[in-house]
């Protein structure tokens, strides 16, 4: 069975699109959960399996490009066991294709609104 929880906002960047996809899918979860996210964001992947993300929150979020959304998702990453796992962007996987397909007609919706 597939769920598709997707959206858009004018104005705004693919860093900020990907972190709220990751933060939008995490809210969806109604109790504590195991959960793996596969996702083409070397920025979102890497701050997390880094540490950048726990760095940050100690420098208060200071000189951090969208210091509200890496707040919500270290939140979010504080009541799951959450891994996160990258997948190479435009190689034919069949999951990374899907979701920029949604991608793709959701930011062709808001530029049509």
């Amino acid at each position: 069975m597939e769920k598709v929880i997707s959206g858009g906002e004018a104005d705004t960047t693919n860093n900020r699109m990907e972190l709220k996809a990751v933060i939008e899918g995490l809210r969806t979860l109604t109790k504590k959960c195991v959960v793996e996210i596969y996702s083409d964001s070397a920025y979102v992947v890497n701050a997390v399996n880094n540490g950048w993300i726990k760095s940050w929150a100690v420098r208060g979020w200071e000189n951090v490009k969208n210091p509200d959304l890496w707040y919500a998702l270290s939140n979010l990453l504080a009541c799951h066991d959450v891994r996160f796992v990258k997948v190479k962007g435009h190689s034919d996987d069949k999951i990374n294709n899907r979701c920029d397909e949604i991608a793709r007609k959701e930011s062709q919706a808001v530029k049509e609104s």
